[in-house]
């Protein structure tokens, strides 16, 4: 008889089709009444299989006293209640490393678009603007420059070897000091963004990351510099970004991410030194498809009473 998982948003069509030829497939957000799935399913589910950004709260997993495994169709586990996983002896897995260079290409493609303003420059030839009133104001070059990475892990890595590629000065800021990275550490947030030109969030989201870039850091960042987001919206004290952006105290941002997504403040889209992205840093399908293989894998180690893939360290 086929095992029984609980999955709590819908993922990948290829990655549903691989979990519904394996298992025993219950959709918590297709149910008429969660409560009462629950409830039916409570001594049959023993791993639960959600995205980073859903996640799954203690409320469901109380009522699930089976699972055992939580897997994570995402790096970010920041929507998983890990003190209740912990206390109850649930494994998290997420899946790590196969998005970090679409994650990467994309702090990339944001660098650019804000420093050369690349979407308005699309609207100002699509709108005539070109032909009406010639040429588009001078922009600011990348190349060159220096960029701070706030967060060393996979994603900052492979940033930094991109940016290499840029000529640019690239130095970050980690919990520790990497032994096998020869870029320039700083211990504190606040002292790199004083010293760089871009600052990149790539750190994972936490407690302790929570509105770590506040109106001091963006006054460190100051009226040359950029802030690009990667990561997680809540890294970011948004109401003190949109003053920094209004005042001019930095130059400008470009977000793929945002504090209470789908919905993001009017007052970041009316502002025109601003570039947004509907969290989109690892939607590619050769990394969804990566990413849905890891969490059919780590769920076939876990029946099969085998080491984990990719077992989330808490």
């Amino acid at each position: 008889m086929k095992n029984q998982i609980l999955l709590m948003g819908p993922l990948l069509e290829s990655v549903m089709e691989l979990l519904e030829a394996s298992y025993i497939v219950h959709r918590y957000y297709d149910a008429d009444g969660p409560e009462q799935l629950l409830n039916e399913i409570a001594d049959k589910v023993s791993a639960v299989v959600t995205d980073g950004g859903r996640g799954v709260e203690a409320a469901v997993l109380e009522k699930l006293p089976k699972v055992r495994i939580v897997s994570v169709y995402g790096v970010g586990v920041d929507a998983v209640d890990l003190a209740y996983c912990r206390k109850a002896g649930i494994a998290v897995t997420n899946t790590p490393d196969v998005l970090s260079g679409d994650v990467a290409d994309l702090a990339i493609g944001l660098m650019l678009a804000i420093s050369r303003n690349m979407i308005q420059a699309d609207s100002y030839t699509r709108e005539g603007r070109w032909q009406q009133q010639g040429a588009m104001a001078l922009q600011h070059r990348m190349f060159g420059k220096s960029a701070g990475i706030l967060g060393m892990g996979s994603i900052g890595v492979q940033i930094a070897q991109r940016l290499a590629g840029f000529d640019m000065d690239v130095a970050y800021c980690n919990r520790n000091k990497r032994s096998d990275v020869s870029n320039r550490y700083y211990a504190s947030p606040i002292e790199m963004a004083g010293e760089v030109d871009f600052l990149i969030i790539a750190a994972a989201a936490s407690a302790s990351t929570e509105k770590i870039i506040n109106a001091d850091i963006l006054q460190a960042l100051g009226p040359n510099g950029y802030l690009v987001n990667v990561s997680r919206g809540s890294l970011i004290d948004e109401g003190a970004l949109i003053s920094a952006l209004e005042s001019g105290t930095i130059k400008g941002a470009a977000l793929d991410v945002f504090a209470d997504e789908p919905n993001v403040p009017d007052a970041l889209c009316k502002l025109t030194n601003v570039v947004l992205q509907p969290h989109q840093a690892s939607a590619t399908h050769e990394t969804r498809k990566a990413m849905g293989m890891l969490v059919v894998d780590n769920l076939s180690r876990f029946f099969d009473d085998r080491p984990l893939v990719t077992e989330y360290q808490r």
